[in-house]
């Protein structure tokens, strides 16, 4: 899967938000392989439809997860992170019994969280930087010093 901008509009505006997000079971056993794995595979792609959010890419290793998500904005990156560690915490515990014979909890209290943009924060800065050398504004900022001017 690759990412592309796609936008998406709500009432309050457009946007595209993606994180990236790594998570991994208590003290980084290696439980996450054969049926663990496809089944938290399986709740992760639910729990992101449930929320309408897209799964761009989604990694499953032996001891850890990598997931780069699409959501909303009024969903902040630890709502996103802690909405998939506790329902598949719950639903793996139940389904697999070794994984609550073996462990207090599944998932280690920590993760790693990073907002993912389709634009690198030096192309923003130049947008930004450069925002009167656009044709339209040029006019508005010459009349603007042209106010400003004394008059003889």
């Amino acid at each position: 899967m690759t990412a592309t901008r796609k936008v998406r509009r709500y009432s309050g505006g457009v946007y595209d938000l993606g994180l990236h997000v790594v998570w991994c079971p208590k003290y980084r056993r290696r439980v996450l392989g054969g049926r663990v794995a496809v089944r938290l595979r399986e709740l992760i792609e639910q729990k992101a439809a449930e929320k309408g959010w897209e799964i761009i890419a989604l990694e499953v290793m032996p001891d850890h997860v990598h997931l780069f998500v699409k959501h909303e904005p009024k969903a902040s990156a630890s709502y996103v992170a802690n909405q998939f560690k506790g329902f598949t915490s719950r639903v793996l515990r139940s389904e697999f019994a070794h994984l609550k014979s073996q462990m207090p909890t599944l998932w280690s209290s920590s993760f790693f969280v990073a907002s993912v943009g389709a634009l690198s924060a030096d192309t923003v800065e130049k947008y930004i930087n450069t925002q009167f050398e656009r044709p339209w504004t040029k006019k508005q900022k010459q009349q603007e010093e042209a106010e400003r001017a004394p008059r003889v």
